[in-house]
């Protein structure tokens, strides 16, 4: 007899069983073991057909090729920038990749990226020993000037983008700031101090409650006065 011990989006912990019987496909972060499935992370419960997987609640973000990120400069290299990700790994912005500009070779890297400025990149490469590639060479990639960066933890980046993007742009409208949301859990929010204030404001309740039903009604609401 199959049957599923738990609801969509239920908070369950490493090892809490999820199903019984052979009917159910162990999906992301789950695994079976004899007749039942469990879950191997702290994280909430998505059932998609007769696929279980769970959405982390916590952990490290893991860096993956394609993603976008908010970097910080760490330090200035012959060859270009070492940039701090957020994670236990820096990576390289090679001078070649960081501008739609020649960069001659006796330029001052320091006057384009100096250290401390953060910047926009996209991952181009993650080698098995973890060295990172990022780049700046695509529309939307930049060297931030000015805003604030808020750091939220990398597991809830998709419930503060939202469905097609809809909760970020939620936020976008109410406080009238340009958001970027990193997949590493840094965003950047410009804006005036107090649109930016309301959406760090915003961006840490949909941190904090997302794992609550009907969170867009509650951000509206937050929001709603303003």
């Amino acid at each position: 007899m199959s049957e599923i011990l738990v609801k969509e989006r239920d908070i369950v912990i490493p090892g809490e069983a999820l199903a019984e019987g052979l009917d159910y496909l162990p999906g992301d972060n789950t695994y079976r073991e004899n007749n039942q499935i469990y879950s191997k992370v702290l994280g909430l419960v998505n059932i998609s057909g007769r696929v279980l997987k769970i959405t982390p609640l916590a952990g490290p973000y893991v860096l993956k090729v394609g993603d976008k990120i908010i970097a910080k400069v760490i330090d200035i290299a012959m060859s270009g920038w070492r940039v701090d990700t957020n994670t236990a790994y820096s990576a390289m912005l090679n001078v070649k990749d960081a501008s739609m500009r020649f960069i001659k070779k006796e330029e001052d890297l320091s006057k384009i990226l100096a250290i401390g400025d953060h910047v926009v990149v996209k991952i181009i490469n993650v080698t098995s020993q973890n060295l990172i590639d990022v780049t700046m060479k695509e529309p939307g990639l930049h060297k931030i000037s000015g805003g604030r960066i808020v750091k939220i933890n990398s597991q809830k980046v998709p419930r503060v983008i939202g469905k097609q993007g809809s909760m970020i742009s939620l936020i976008k409208t109410k406080t009238a700031c340009e958001i970027t949301v990193g997949q590493n859990g840094l965003v950047w929010i410009t804006g005036t101090p107090e649109g930016e204030f309301l959406a760090e404001r915003a961006i840490k309740l949909v941190e904090e409650k997302s794992h609550l039903e009907g969170l867009t009604d509650k951000i509206e609401k937050f929001l709603g006065g303003n």
